[in-house]
């Protein structure tokens, strides 16, 4: 997996690739349906595969505190792209220059700089300065240049259509076995062990502060988990939020852990938190001792969900 970080990182070596363009929040069944088949036109033509996206996502640029929040981070989406074939990133900066830009001016990217010798969109893809830019639009351009475009169309799973707004809503609901289902993998946060407060230490109730690198989470509450990345697969109870209840209320939501069985020093470190079952939304306690009594209940909650599923 190659990061190509603007077009003027461009090389004749990344020319000819087979594209598809999107944001491909959360990599889900729908994604990788077309990562397949994209996969199996650069196979035939003896090419790399290309993903196209913007950074900041285009929603996040018009609208900053209202975007829906992301179900992987940049981080986490390449990964989960690396495993499903694709070869190259190319990520733009999303700014006033790429919000002006023509449909013209798009597609001068795709034909010209990439030289694209394949493209997959979705049915209702769009693109340029007001959406101007569509499916019939990039067919018609491709002609002059040969290029084969596909349009592609919604995957549903059980009669469910597959889309990451239709998987935040599974994670706001808690039901982790449909949005599992129609991600096709389980929904995990990662990122590296980092200093917190402290706070879950002073009453026995030690905590793994996960750096989230989010201005927004898709879950906030607490939660049973499974914590990997060590050296096996460790459970706890997990909270994902602000803190409303003490001093130090945050802006960005932090995850931190309880890991069940364990007392080691892992600061530093990547992990992957994997959620498995809602046990309460986030809420603002009256004080402290309240806290307290709410975390204690949410781990024997999580020990009980552990116990049953066993």
């Amino acid at each position: 997996m190659e990061i190509i970080r603007g077009l003027h990182n461009l090389k004749p070596r990344h020319h000819g690739s087979v594209v598809t363009i999107g944001n491909f929040d959360g990599v889900h069944r729908g994604h990788q349906a077309v990562l397949r088949q994209v996969r199996e036109k650069a196979v035939e033509l003896n090419v790399q595969t290309m993903l196209v996206c913007f950074e900041p996502q285009p929603k996040e640029y018009f609208d900053e505190f209202n975007a829906p929040a992301r179900l992987t981070r940049f981080r986490e989406k390449v990964e989960l792209l690396a495993v499903h074939g694709v070869d190259l990133v190319l990520c733009m900066k999303f700014d006033e220059r790429a919000r002006t830009q023509s449909a013209q001016g798009f597609m001068a990217i795709l034909f010209e700089d990439i030289k694209a010798s394949a493209i997959f969109v979705g049915d209702d893809f769009k693109f340029g300065h007001d959406r101007s830019g569509d499916f019939q639009m990039l067919r018609d351009a491709a002609k002059t240049t040969h290029t084969e475009v596909t349009n592609l169309y919604t995957l549903t799973v059980d009669e469910e259509r597959v889309s990451s707004t239709r998987i935040r809503e599974c994670l706001a609901d808690g039901d982790f076995a449909l949005a599992e289902s129609l991600l096709g993998h389980p929904y995990y946060m990662s990122g590296k062990v980092v200093y917190g407060s402290q706070f879950g230490r002073t009453m026995g109730v030690p905590t793994a502060n996960v750096q989230l690198h989010r201005d927004r989470a898709p879950i906030s509450g607490s939660y049973a988990v499974e914590v990997h990345g060590l050296e096996k697969i460790y459970q706890g109870v997990a909270n994902v939020g602000v803190r409303p209840t003490l001093d130090q209320k945050t802006l960005k939501p932090i995850l931190e852990v309880h890991v069940f069985d364990f007392d080691r020093d892992i600061y530093g470190q990547q992990v992957r938190v994997r959620f498995l079952d809602k046990i309460r939304d986030e809420v603002k306690f009256p004080d402290i001792e309240a806290l307290k009594i709410a975390i204690y209940n949410d781990i024997e909650k999580a020990l009980l969900f552990f116990e049953s599923a066993a």
